[in-house]
Formats: structure tokens, sequence, C-alpha cells
């Protein structure tokens, strides 16, 4: 077997050295062959595509969070090199959603152990921009965008954004067409999800699921302390899910238009200001290496 493991050397502030040390033990103990790519900022993704066929490895692994998930998940598009996730990112949202080992040696050895390969969803938005896990335009995008502009990493930081951006909400007002439908709304925030939960892992929609070749609008119509209560508990209880103050419908394609150019981030990534977005999704997009504790393939079945 050869392994390729692609390393965000920086995602989310944690130092992959360690996990790679013991990964690369594991390795040479078994007699796996291993090549490393590491990300530098600079032409990623056509590197990575110009190393994979003279590498040619059995399993592709993503060390890192959604974002290098994302990045992996596109390079490999087209291709039959499956993807294996390892979660060493500030929030692991996508790794969480897909039941992948929160201990990364130990999802290291899944990856290496399982023969589990099945389809995973990819939306895309305007022809060009992708996402494995969560989007969204409105009051979490300018969160994102303070974020990526901070040298702090970490949930700590996320949340200093969350606590100024609850200081200056504003709803905006769009129009949806889906399902051979248009709707014009106004809400706080519309989310495009592939799956369930942000990586604080509090749901932004209980009905994802980024297997089954359909992605969800979510419209969020109101915040106030009492969303945001039961937006927390909702974390541990999906009971508390608030579905009062949202809007949420199941596609396969949509188009959105904004009265003004509003900001949209895709899994943590701010990607610009929009008029107007279509999205669609393309079904089973990435080989994801997985296993049968994976309740999304039972949902699916």
């Amino acid at each position: 077997m050869k392994i390729l493991l692609v390393v965000n050397p920086i995602s989310g502030g944690v130092n992959k050295e360690p996990f790679l040390n013991s990964s690369i033990d594991i390795c040479k103990k078994y007699g796996i062959d291993y090549e490393v790519f590491k990300t530098t900022g600079e032409n990623d993704l056509e590197n990575l595509q110009l190393i994979l066929p003279k590498i040619k490895p059995d399993k592709v692994l993503s060390v890192g969070g959604d974002g290098t998930t994302l990045f992996t998940a596109i390079a490999l598009l087209n291709t039959d090199y499956p993807l294996g996730i390892i979660p060493l990112g500030s929030a692991n949202g996508m790794a969480t959603e897909l039941f992948v080992n929160p201990d990364p040696i130990e999802a290291f050895k899944d990856v290496l152990l399982s023969d589990v390969v099945e389809g995973l969803d990819l939306v895309v938005v305007n022809d060009e921009h992708y996402s494995i896990h969560i989007g969204d335009v409105g009051v979490n995008a300018s969160i994102v965008e303070s974020y990526e502009k901070d040298k702090n990493r970490g949930m700590a930081t996320y949340a200093k954004y969350f606590l100024e951006a609850l200081q200056n909400l504003e709803p905006f007002k769009f129009s949806i067409t889906a399902n051979g439908e248009t709707i014009n709304e106004s809400g706080l925030m519309v989310g495009i999800c592939n799956s369930r939960k942000y990586g604080t892992g509090i749901p932004l929609n209980i009905y994802g699921n980024p297997m089954d070749g359909k992605f969800e609008l979510v419209v969020v119509q109101k915040i106030n302390s009492s969303t945001l209560l039961k937006a927390g508990l909702s974390k541990f209880d999906e009971n508390f899910y608030d579905s009062q103050n949202s809007i949420s419908i199941s596609t396969t394609k949509a188009n959105i238009k904004f009265e003004e150019p509003r900001l949209l981030q895709l899994d943590g990534e701010v990607i610009g200001k929009f008029l107007e977005l279509k999205i669609e999704i393309k079904p089973g997009a990435v080989k994801l290496i997985t296993h049968h504790d994976n309740a999304f393939l039972k949902a699916d079945s």
C-alpha cells in the first residue's frame, strides 16, 4: 500500500509534527509506502494535482481541518483516488459529521484498515467554488471574514467575533428559486448545507446528509437570547433544535438573488461578494474512505 499525506501545517494553529512522526513510524513498522505533501499557500492545488499521477497513491489522507479536507477533495475530483480524513484543525466539523475518530492516530489507523469507500457529495457554487461541509451568506460569513484577518486561531477567537456580530445584526432581503418555486424572504443568514453542524457542534439543520445527493438551504430569520440558548442546547440534544425561526429547503439545485452584493463563505473560507448564487450538488463526487459505523451510510441505504 502507498499513501499520500496532504498536510496543512497551519490549520487551526495545531502542530502537525507529532502526528506526522507517529504516523510515519506506523508506516515504517508495517512496510507501508508513504509520501508527505505540505501546503504552502502558493499553487498548492496545481502542485498536488501534478504529483498525484507520479506517486499513484492507494489512499490520500487529508491532515488538517475542514479547509484542508475541502482542498484535498477538490484536488481528487475526476480521479479514482479515495480520500481519508485525519482531524487536526481547530474544530474538525466535517470529520465529526462523518464519524471520523477524533483521535488523529486512531483515525489514521481506521483509514489504513478500511476498505469501505463510499461517495461523498460536493456542492458547487457559481460553477467554480466548492463546499463539502457548510457555507453561508450573512452574519456568520462576516464573522469568518474577521476571523481570517486575525493572526490568532481557535474557538476563542471565533467566539470574540461572534459576540461582536450579535451587536450589529441587520436582516437583508433575497429571493430563492428551488424545486420549481420562488420565494421572497428576509433574514440574517442563508446557510448552504451539505451537512448538518458547524464545527462548534451546533446544527444549522438536522436533516442534512452529505451522502444523499441533496443539499439544504436554511434561512435564519431571527437570532435572540432564546434562539441562542436553544442553539447551545441543540449541540447536545437535537430535540432543542429551533425550527420556528428558520426555513429549510432540501434540493439538488437553487438560485439565490440579493438586493446588493453579499459576502459568501464556504467551509470556513471567505470567497467574496455576490449578487447571485447558482448552487448545485455533485452527487458522490468524492470517494470517501469511511466505515460501517458511519450513520449516513445506513440512512442512505
